[in-house]
């Protein structure tokens, strides 16, 4: 068998055939032609569905901005990404349930929360609060990097810090959301950057043009959108 990795030229044409002293040539051209096709085909698919390989190779590379901001509540999230047999990463999003007071109420995000003093470090309260919020243990799954820390925009929120961890999962874990979400979703991220756009959110009564991604009714916008856009933009 020969093994081929590039395009290969036009099918034998029939006079080809009639210069090969036997059948078994007449085969092994056509068979080789078919096969250099399915090779090639295979490598452009494989090509193309590699944005988990980027975002690991990518966060190899990266070193994360961190924030010191003494006075600041600190906080951490978890970027959960779960292999797909399409080579297409799913992404876990939840939806905060409605809270009096709370100033992210009802917003889609990632899974997270405060630091607790009894929490080691950021990593153990990005873990402990995915736990919490939709029952999946990070603590068996690879930590693939760090994301830079981010504060938000607005003045009228409070001063806070997150710090953005990422985790890649084998399968989609069983997922038991707490009361404090309303419901989750595993969304591909090559959904996710095509769903990208500007949208208008309604917040305290004040209208905002914001930078989204728009799945179905549900708008992710605010320090989710920034904390996945480095890793959208891999999928260019």
């Amino acid at each position: 068998m020969v093994a081929c990795f590039t395009e290969p030229r036009t099918p034998p044409k029939y006079s080809d055939v009639r210069k090969c002293p036997n059948a078994v040539t007449i085969l092994s051209i056509v068979y080789n032609h078919v096969l250099c096709k399915f090779l090639v085909a295979i490598a452009a698919t494989t090509a193309i569905r590699v944005p988990l390989t980027a975002i690991t190779e990518f966060l190899a590379r990266h070193r994360p901005r961190r924030i010191v901001e003494p006075d600041a509540i600190q906080a951490a999230v978890a970027v959960v990404l779960a292999t797909h047999t399409s080579g297409d990463p799913e992404l876990l999003l939840i939806k905060r349930a409605e809270h009096e007071g709370d100033p992210w109420s009802g917003q889609m995000a990632l899974p997270g929360g405060r630091h607790e003093a009894l929490d080691a470090d950021l990593l153990h309260t990005a873990r402990r609060e995915t736990l919490e919020e939709t029952g999946i243990d990070l603590s068996g799954h690879p930590l693939l990097g760090e994301l830079d820390d981010l504060h938000p925009r607005s003045k009228v929120l409070p001063p806070i810090v997150v710090r953005p961890f990422v985790f890649g999962v084998a399968d989609r874990p069983d997922v038991r959301v707490s009361d404090e979400v309303t419901l989750h979703l595993w969304v591909p991220l090559s959904e996710l950057r095509a769903s990208s756009r500007r949208s208008q959110v309604v917040i305290r009564g004040v209208a905002l043009d914001v930078a989204s991604y728009v799945l179905g009714p549900h708008v992710v916008w605010g320090m989710t959108e920034r904390i996945l856009k480095p890793i959208i933009e891999l999928t260019d």
